[in-house]
């Protein structure tokens, strides 16, 4: 007996060793896979900011360049300089005074002017010397043959990196009395300034094929910029990938993008971010996981059966609310009073019921703030600003008079009889299939085809308005009855090809068309007012085009409309239909 408990405890024993041994691996191996995916993820994470930064650089380079183009196009304006270059001898001393006095004003170091034959008449930079000029020279050919207002590049100017521009100076428009050339250098300040809004190292060299290589701007210091600048000899690829350097013994992501010059081989620009500083808290977290995993599998075998007590009961009553959910019930709420995770997730059950209920009455109450397809067409959509084109009947609607008309009730008379108006004509546009896109205070204005696209939208339109004639009649009998004033509305309907779909701002949405469909819309209910026309509805050709067999409609002629350029062909609608309309409600 003795032997056979000695041999159980030696085999639980190794069963524990063995245990142990296994979670050691699992642990290890774990350890090593964390540790490898976070390399790869901070390798991928300096990746895309590598390429954000190049983005930044080049922004930054076009908004330098578009400064210094607006400050070049300033001084072209200035009428002390157009004097100067008149005079005969030209006084090249007084011209490069006025252009000292612009290196303050327009933050360029260097400032030129150039005659139109291409001489040198004024520079700020005696230390650059007018041997230099050559890449303003090279950009004044480029804007003059190609007959353009500005031309601008990147160059050396005594032997370090510019971004250059040129505009000409007309004395006066069109004539070209001169060339302004600005130049900002792109330094070791430039450099630093990439670096402080990217995170980012950056270092300029030159071309890698010249024999001389130079580091022409760096935020590395000499042995690493040095470095970088070997590794771009080596490569020569052009294209946008990033490569591993190891730089001072420490491991850095670069990404390597050539700048083009003037007449010269591209300059090149190296990004950099170090992979240590990168995987800094990665490092310590993974040590953290270690010894919490460690701590874990002790905590979780004492808490095992526990937990596992006091699980099962809890999940079967969360597995029955779902199922009360899924049927559509809302009602019930799940009672756990536990602390635990349970606990939690029966609390966020009850909120998430809770929260369908909300949506459900939100739904409900958007059903009755809008039309119930726009309603239905923002519930589906992902809520974005934008839309598509589509081809739509636009019907605009307004009372005529109603402000005179409400002077002489009380407030609140006004608001019951503008209701019941709108009521009335709201729910004819509706059983048609068209759509409240808004009310504009009496006016009203409906859609046919969109948000759902309906091929006889213009026969809907038609139909619509025709009814609404038919209950504004009604409807001024009762108000006759009642001894109230009459009421009166023009109506204006067009086809076109509009855009549909969401607008307004990032916080608020409205589902609406734009397009010039819609203002000749309007302009054609505004045409009603004349009474020339003697009609309360006008149509255009186009909607009358999309009915078939195309009702009877009294041709009105032809009109100049505000906003267009053509004539447009309108006709009157009597509010009595025919027998042969296609669309019969």
């Amino acid at each position: 007996m003795a032997f056979r408990i000695f041999r159980f405890r030696r085999f639980s024993t190794q069963l524990l060793f063995l245990l142990a041994g296994l979670f050691a691996v699992v642990q290890i191996s774990v350890y090593l896979l964390v540790a490898r995916a976070n390399k790869n993820n901070a390798i991928e994470h300096i990746d895309q900011n590598l390429r954000i930064g190049a983005k930044i650089f080049r922004q930054n380079l076009s908004e330098r360049i578009d400064f210094l183009t607006g400050s070049a196009k300033v001084m072209s304006a200035d009428a002390a300089i157009k004097p100067l270059l008149m005079q005969d001898p030209v006084d090249k001393g007084t011209l490069r005074s006025t252009l000292l006095s612009y290196t303050e004003r327009v933050k360029a170091p260097v400032i030129t002017l150039f005659s139109t034959e291409g001489e040198l008449l004024a520079l700020t930079d005696n230390v650059l010397g007018a041997e230099n000029v050559g890449p303003f020279r090279f950009l004044i050919r480029q804007a003059t043959e190609g007959d353009k207002e500005q031309a601008s590049g990147y160059s050396y100017l005594g032997g370090k990196l510019h971004v250059l521009v040129v505009v000409p100076l007309y004395a006066p428009f069109p004539t070209v009395a001169g060339w302004f050339g600005l130049a900002y250098p792109i330094d070791t300040a430039f450099a630093n300034a990439i670096k402080n809004t990217t995170l980012l190292d950056v270092t300029f060299t030159s071309n890698p094929d010249e024999p001389n290589l130079r580091v022409l701007s760096t935020t590395l210091n000499p042995a690493m910029a040095g470095a970088v600048a070997r590794h771009t000899t080596v490569t020569k690829d052009a294209s946008l990938r990033s490569e591993m350097l190891s730089l001072d013994g420490e491991p850095y992501v670069t990404l390597f993008e050539p700048l083009e010059l003037l007449g010269e081989a591209p300059a090149r620009i190296a990004l950099q971010r170090s992979l240590a500083t990168e995987l800094a808290p990665a490092r310590e977290l993974e040590k953290v996981v270690l010894v919490i995993s460690l701590a874990a599998l002790i905590a979780a075998t004492l808490a095992a059966l526990w937990i596992a007590r006091g699980v099962s009961r809890p999940m079967q009553q969360l597995a029955g609310h779902t199922k009360l959910v899924a049927a559509g019930d809302y009602t019930q709420r799940i009672e756990l009073p536990r602390e635990d995770e349970l606990g939690q997730l029966a609390t966020a059950f009850n909120q998430m019921t809770a929260g369908l209920a909300e949506r459900d009455r939100v739904r409900n109450l958007l059903g009755m703030v809008v039309s119930p397809e726009i309603a239905t067409q923002l519930l589906q959509s992902d809520l974005k600003l934008g839309g598509e084109e589509r081809e739509v009947t636009i019907l605009f609607c307004d009372l005529r008079d109603f402000t005179s008309f409400s002077e002489k009730m009380p407030p609140s008379e006004v608001l019951a009889l503008l209701n019941r108006y709108l009521d009335r004509m709201s729910t004819i546009i509706e059983r048609h299939g068209g759509v409240i896109d808004k009310f504009i205070g009496d006016a009203i204005m409906a859609l046919f085809g969109a948000p759902v696209a309906a091929p006889d939208a213009p026969a809907r339109a038609v139909a619509a308005a025709r009814d609404m004639a038919r209950a504004l009649e009604s409807l001024n009998a009762e108000l006759r009855g009642e001894g109230r004033p009459m009421l009166a509305f023009g109506i204006g309907i067009n086809s076109a090809r509009v855009v549909a779909g969401n607008m307004g701002s990032k916080t608020r949405l409205n589902y609406t068309v734009i397009g010039d469909g819609v203002n000749l819309a309007s302009r054609l209910e505004g045409l009603t007012k004349e009474p020339a026309y003697a009609t309360p509805i006008i149509v255009s050709e186009a909607t009358l085009a999309g009915i078939t067999p195309r009702p009877f409609a009294r041709e009105l002629g032809e009109v100049k409309v505000k906003g267009k350029s053509d004539a447009v062909k309108i006709f009157a609608l009597t509010p009595k239909g025919e027998s042969r309309m296609p669309y019969s409600v």
